[in-house]
């Protein structure tokens, strides 16, 4: 099997996780450089990684290269995304620059890898929330026809990045110790409370946080369809990682239970967890660290017609981050796409 150069762009919560992954799956890779704003060492599962400044120059003879990106920000992809592109390398961006770009195949390889297919050396990798909810609901969609879906995210602080950790372990020790918790990262105190906007407010939809948006666009260019109607609530909670969901959906045909279970079942990359009776459902404490999607509370939607509840839950930095744009590498490996 041929082997590739591998970067890692960025080596925060994400590009950590890029390293473990590739190193956890036996990526096929002949080297890894990691590359960040200046070079010194970092110690990554008790192993210790040269880092090395990110210039043009590094991407040469770089055969793929992970960019971590930063939710959010304007990240290493904007600056030296393409470059890496020109110099014959094969970008995968986390970050959130390029996902609506229509040069960029926005990807989840479960669901469209066929988009694969049209790269010009550069793919993104959608939003942590939106990747585990296209990966539940794509067994679905492939059943009948997703008409709409009314999804509300319980999302964790992983998601903002390493700060916000800090932040509400800070908050944690500050209300045992007696002491007022001081919010830096967030508008308002995260520890004990839940903050409803996950970014900024956005043009062209009152009212909606970026986050809510993401969701929104991304899933129709994944899906390829604007007809799916979409709604959605982000909600930031005090928990470390893992990111949970509650999803309506309303079909062109009637689903039953039994079809739906069986279809998550039988996907890959998704875990079903689904006996309410004996409190078994996801549940974001077990879902961190893993790879799958859990999916549970499958139930139907007595309000509307053709209608399903359901719980979805997943490391939104291993498949919400790392793991999908591994995935994605390997996918375009599988179909002799990275030339």
């Amino acid at each position: 099997m041929r082997k590739y150069r591998v970067a890692v762009v960025g080596i925060g919560m994400v590009g950590s996780e890029l390293v473990k992954i590739l190193e956890q799956r036996d990526f096929p890779r002949e080297s890894i450089i990691i590359l960040a704003r200046s070079s010194r060492t970092e110690t990554i599962s008790g192993r210790e990684y040269e880092v090395v400044a990110t210039s043009p120059e590094a991407f040469d003879n770089v055969d793929i290269a992970f960019f971590a990106g930063t939710e959010g920000s304007k990240g290493a992809s904007q600056q030296y995304g393409w470059e890496a592109v020109k110099r014959g390398t094969v970008v995968i961006d986390n970050g959130d620059d390029f996902r609506m770009d229509p040069r960029v195949p926005l990807v989840v390889p479960e669901t469209n890898p066929d988009a694969l297919k049209n790269h010009i050396g550069f793919v993104a990798n959608p939003n942590c929330s939106t990747i585990q909810m296209v990966a539940a609901i794509t067994p679905l969609h492939e059943l009948a026809k997703v008409k709409r879906m009314v999804v509300s995210t319980y999302q964790a602080v992983s998601g903002t990045g390493s700060a916000a950790v800090s932040e509400l372990s800070a908050q944690v020790k500050a209300y045992n110790s007696g002491s007022a918790p001081e919010p830096e990262v967030y508008p308002h105190q995260i520890f004990s409370n839940v903050i409803p906007q996950i970014g900024s407010l956005k043009d062209g939809y009152p009212g909606s946080f970026s986050e809510e948006v993401k969701m929104i666009r991304e899933t129709h260019k994944i899906f390829g369809t604007e007809e799916i109607k979409i709604t959605a609530t982000c909600v930031r909670v005090p928990i470390f990682n893992s990111h949970s969901e509650a999803l309506n959906l309303e079909f062109e045909r009637k689903v039953t239970v039994d079809e739906a279970r069986h279809a998550l079942e039988s996907f890959p990359g998704i875990t079903v967890l689904d006996d309410p009776s004996g409190s078994v459902y996801p549940l974001p404490l077990d879902a961190s660290g893993t790879d799958d999607v859990f999916v549970g509370r499958i139930r139907e939607d007595r309000s509307r017609p053709n209608a399903l509840n359901l719980w979805v839950v997943a490391d939104n930095i291993r498949k919400g981050a790392a793991l999908n744009a591994i995935q994605i590498a390997e996918k375009m490996i599988e179909l002799d796409l990275l030339g």
